[in-house]
């Protein structure tokens, strides 16, 4: 079983928070030692054959251009046509299929569940590249075959220059800060909007552990109309007090700054927000893809009392909230008791001895019948 990480290298994890998350990059190497990868390229190119997989292949030089962009699934004979070098294949949450990939997420859980976004494989012929480029969320780039050279910059946003005819976003002009290569083992963390870019030194593989930081924009936007529709109607804005208008036709300091504080007022809902916050982030990436086939669990609670115990659906994530006790599952809050919830959460189990401490938790109708109705409690398969 994969443990949290205590140190990234040298440098203990409460440092790296500190001084790097979020803020500037950093090499780490041998952050995993002696690691071996737990898939190959061929392993991966056979996932991308398969229609619920989302993949992706860049070439440098394809027939439509420059910075070529081609969605899967593909075939046998897609890879076939490909040339020696200068492409590369993506393949996106990875860790819902396969086992190794689900507990190495357990390395990253010095930062909140939630926040994780999936885990990204991608697989790059010689010189195979996805172009310089940024992203607006934290990423670990840790090496599990081959050699990859990163290639570091500053950082960029939405009006750096792109190039012109092609779907990625590459940046039409980028300049190297730092240069390293990486080998099995080493990794490399880039915080939001730093500019990098990868090529591959002979055929390698990467892991892309990524992390969810939603715009500001979509929580202004949804956290607003969560938090309206609980407001009763005669909230109104009001301006009791107000010194005579002297140009009635300006907007005029006062007034905006009345307003301010009633909005202030308006958004005190931490509970609600807690909510909303917990049901966003526990969103499924997914939510059609049930990535195990592990077959009906109905017979749960004679299951359950024989010894077998239920587990979270790799393609599900959860988390909770002390006040007001509540368990996210998918996007779907449930009242729990905070004991329940917390193990659930670090477990990712339920097993008997957790009904008989919680019997309204496995009640009909309640949270674990529906849960294990939509897929997100399944038996564990064998090869999971």
């Amino acid at each position: 079983m994969v443990k949290p990480l205590t140190n990234l290298g040298n440098m203990p994890v409460a440092e790296f928070m500190r001084d790097y998350w979020q803020q500037k990059p950093l090499l780490i190497r041998n952050a995993f030692p002696d690691f071996e990868s737990p898939i190959s390229g061929e392993e991966l190119a056979g996932m991308a054959l398969e229609e619920a997989v989302e993949s992706r292949l860049v070439l440098e030089n394809g027939e439509s251009g420059p910075w070529e962009l081609r969605n899967g699934p593909f075939s046998e004979e897609d890879f076939l046509s490909l040339p020696k070098t200068h492409w590369t294949l993506l393949v996106q949450a990875v860790d819902q299929w396969l086992s190794e990939l689900a507990e190495l997420k357990q390395a990253f859980r010095f930062i909140p569940d939630w926040r994780l976004d999936d885990v990204m494989i991608s697989y790059a012929a010689d010189q195979g590249s996805v172009g310089p480029h940024f992203d607006y969320y934290d990423v670990f780039l840790l090496q599990a075959e081959g050699k990859r050279r990163w290639q570091v910059g500053a950082k960029a946003d939405e009006s750096s220059p792109r190039v012109e005819g092609t779907p990625l976003k590459i940046l039409r002009e980028f300049t190297a800060e730092d240069s390293w290569v990486l080998e099995p083992g080493d990794m490399l963390y880039l915080p939001p909007q730093y500019s990098h870019w990868g090529v591959a030194e002979g055929g390698c593989t990467t892991i892309s552990i990524g992390f969810r930081a939603p715009s500001a924009r979509t929580i202004l936007e949804d956290l607003a109309a969560e938090l309206a529709h609980g407001l009763p109607e005669h909230l109104r804005y009001t301006d009791a007090g107000r010194a005579p208008a002297t140009a009635p036709a300006e907007i005029d300091p006062a007034s905006v700054q009345g307003l301010r504080a009633q909005l202030q007022e308006w958004l005190q809902q931490p509970q609600n927000i807690a909510q909303w916050f917990g049901a966003v982030m526990t969103e499924a990436k997914y939510p059609d893809t049930v990535a195990l086939d592990a077959g009906s669990a109905d017979d749960w609670r004679e299951q359950l009392a024989q010894g077998a115990e239920l587990v979270l659906n790799p393609a599900s994530r959860c988390a909770f909230c002390r006040d007001p006790e509540t368990l996210f599952v998918d996007g779907e809050s449930f009242p729990a008791p905070l004991p329940f919830a917390e193990q659930f959460c670090q477990t990712h189990r339920i097993v008997q001895a957790d009904v008989e401490r919680h019997p309204q938790m496995a009640a009909a109708g309640g949270p674990i019948e529906l849960l294990v109705a939509q897929g997100t409690l399944i038996y564990p398969p064998e090869d999971f």
